[in-house]
């Protein structure tokens, strides 16, 4: 088996793992009685993501091989998934999918630290030879949705099962592959700077300041859709039950993360073209329409109006994520420049999407009468939020582009 094909594996299995349930999820919760709490128990991966991978990070350059740490923590994943599965009150379910989130989290990190390991050793282009690679795990995340999709388990707890026998394998093929042994911290390092945290030295500077508070206000608005998106949809089955988007709405869910795929090749020319303010800006404006569109929406005569939410989402997404990281490459000096993606990646889907799910659950459960959810309202209260803070980035974030 070729190396780049073993690489391929590793990365279709990560979001495998958490394309079975991620999206599907708060569905599983509504049928359990317990969609009043789904921004509480999506936030877990908030937390976990603010502080795991640090901690993670240290023993993986301390301790432990790379590979086998990642394996290690797809076992256990394993296991509280299977806990989760059999979970019948929401504080079970909670301490199990929190652990999950706990031992998760660190391995999308590692996933990268690990291909990475393995291709410097044998010469292989990072740039170049990587993307191809990392493509398949958003290959594999669509699969997952799929195959829940298709085979009726959106609200059981076989969604559960399916992930924790992908984590299994996982943890296992994980020892199959080439060594990546610590690389040993610097002695001496202190502990801001074992824990990554030297770019906290950047937020002196007015312009980077700026910039990592409105990743924290963007980071809000990250994870919204993936928690209610399924049970917005859901929640017309009564005046539309025969409509694609109700009957599969895991598969028509997963055009968001097609789009998403896809609007990553379009970053290069749109960064070159305008630069990050106006590609972030055009990202705060695909999030107003990504929550605007489904708040006028329907599987009905609406149903352009979802499709387009969809398709947009690529851009919401991509333009933020993967523009802000870039733009940490080009302008924080190279000795914080893996700190600082780091702490972005801290910010964003740790700091924001705490916020944002427990957000998400107030505005939602506010709207909330004898059982029956206001979701136009919900979804114009999260797009005027968007609107707001693109407004606010654009008069405060100060950059002039100058093409190369």
């Amino acid at each position: 088996m070729s190396l780049k094909l073993r690489l391929t594996i590793t990365q279709f299995l990560e979001f495998f793992i958490w394309g079975s349930w991620l999206i599907s999820f708060g569905n599983y919760m509504f049928s359990m009685g317990m969609g009043d709490k789904i921004g509480t128990l999506f936030a877990t991966a908030g937390i976990a993501s603010f502080i795991m991978p640090a901690i993670m990070g240290i023993v993986a350059d301390r301790w432990l091989n790379s590979e086998r740490l990642f394996g290690i923590l797809h076992i256990l994943g394993a296991g509280c998934l299977f806990l989760a599965s059999t979970a019948t009150d929401f504080n079970q379910l909670y301490l199990y999918m929190f652990l999950n989130a706990l031992v998760f989290m660190p391995t999308i990190g590692l996933s990268y630290s690990v291909c990475y390991s393995v291709m410097a050793k044998n010469r292989m282009d990072t740039v170049k030879d990587f993307p191809p690679i990392r493509v398949w795990g958003t290959v594999g995340f669509i699969v997952a949705m799929w195959i829940v999709n298709l085979a009726g388990w959106g609200k059981s707890p076989n969604q559960l099962l399916l992930a924790c026998g992908a984590a299994l394998l996982l943890g296992v093929y994980s020892f199959t592959l080439p060594s990546s042994p610590p690389t040993k911290a610097q002695k001496g390092s202190s502990l801001v700077s074992t824990l990554g945290l030297d770019a906290l030295v950047l937020l002196k500077e007015r312009k980077m300041a700026v910039f990592f508070l409105f990743a924290i206000l963007l980071g809000v608005c990250l994870q919204i859709t993936n928690s209610y998106g399924s049970s917005f949809l859901d929640s017309f089955k009564t005046d539309y039950p025969d409509s694609f988007a109700v009957k599969n709405n895991n598969i028509f869910m997963s055009v968001s993360q097609i789009s998403e795929a896809l609007f990553i090749l379009a970053i290069p020319f749109f960064l070159h073209r305008f630069g990050i303010k106006t590609v972030m800006l055009m990202s705060f404006a695909a999030w107003i329409l990504r929550f605007g569109l489904f708040g006028i929406g329907n599987p009905g005569s609406g149903m352009i109006w979802l499709t387009l939410s969809m398709i947009i989402y690529g851009m919401a997404f991509d333009f933020f994520n993967i523009s802000g990281s870039l733009f940490i490459e080009k302008e924080t000096p190279a000795k914080f420049r893996a700190s600082a993606q780091g702490m972005l990646m801290m910010v964003t889907n740790g700091l924001g999407a705490v916020i944002g799910n427990y957000g998400a659950e107030s505005v939602i459960n506010h709207y909330t009468i004898d059982g029956v959810i206001n979701w136009p309202t919900a979804w114009f209260v999260f797009a005027t939020y968007a609107l707001v803070i693109g407004v606010l980035f654009a008069i405060f974030f100060k950059y002039k582009h100058v093409k190369e």
